[in-house]
């Protein structure tokens, strides 16, 4: 029994280290895809930034890339997490494993989108007129997608790391203020992220509601890199002691 329970706290641990790791590269590889794809999609009007990208093709090859990147991070995230969760309450962290599953599903939009503009950009700039104004329209389309799918995946992801972050708080395995941080932040991503694709919100604001959520993740997994996740607390306990409240879920 004792050897079993060593196994276990080895396996959760090595699972938080993976976690941690994982958390880290995903932020890295969205913001660097992020900035890579912002500077070679620039310009003013749709013309200017399809031959922007056409003279850039390399970079956004190196784009796609680490776009693709964030679907295995996604997924093997989703994994990681639902491993340290599911032994709380197994049906809700079944149901953030599909939210992230989900999640890493969608991160495939953006890299069919930059795949279609390395092949549209060059044959736009090189049209003929009367094929040029087709050409464009599709390729500001495709354009938008990729804040589509940001709108689309966002409360996704936000719904399913409250859940994660829930069960955290629920079960002690970080501490009680960290656990519940990210669950308002994410919280807050849920709310926030629909309202500016239905242009309730706009401008800067867009951006700053993904500031609590950075600053959550960015202190979570050093956290899980190198304090890991504690035993299951009080398994099978009526009563939550981070909130002295019943659990109903």
């Amino acid at each position: 029994m004792v050897s079993g329970t060593v196994k276990n706290d080895q396996s959760r641990a090595i699972t938080a280290r993976i976690a941690g790791a994982t958390i880290l590269f995903y932020i890295a590889t969205s913001v660097a895809g992020t900035i890579v794809f912002g500077r070679i999609t620039t310009g003013h009007g749709i013309a200017a930034r399809l031959a922007n990208i056409a003279e850039h093709l390399p970079q956004m090859g190196l784009s796609f890339v680490l776009q693709l990147l964030t679907i295995f991070e996604a997924l093997i995230l989703a994994v990681a997490l639902y491993a340290l969760t599911r032994g709380e309450r197994a049906n809700l962290a079944l149901f953030a494993l599909t939210c992230r599953l989900i999640e890493g599903a969608l991160n495939a939009l953006p890299a069919i989108a930059m795949l279609a503009l390395i092949d549209l950009a060059p044959s736009a700039v090189t049209a003929i007129s009367s094929e040029t104004a087709a050409l464009q329209t599709l390729g500001s389309s495709v354009l938008k997608l990729q804040g589509w799918s940001i709108v689309v995946s966002t409360p996704v992801f936000g719904v399913g790391s409250a859940c994660y972050y829930y069960l955290f708080a629920r079960g002690r395995s970080i501490p009680a203020p960290l656990a519940w941080f990210g669950v308002l932040s994410s919280a807050l991503l849920v709310v926030a992220i629909p309202l500016e694709g239905l242009q309730i919100t706009r401008g800067p604001l867009g951006f700053y509601v993904w500031l609590p959520s950075l600053l959550f993740e960015l202190t979570f997994a050093p956290w899980l890199l190198i304090k890991g996740v504690a035993p299951r607390f009080g398994a099978g306990k009526i009563f939550d002691r981070t909130l002295k409240l019943p659990l109903f879920f």
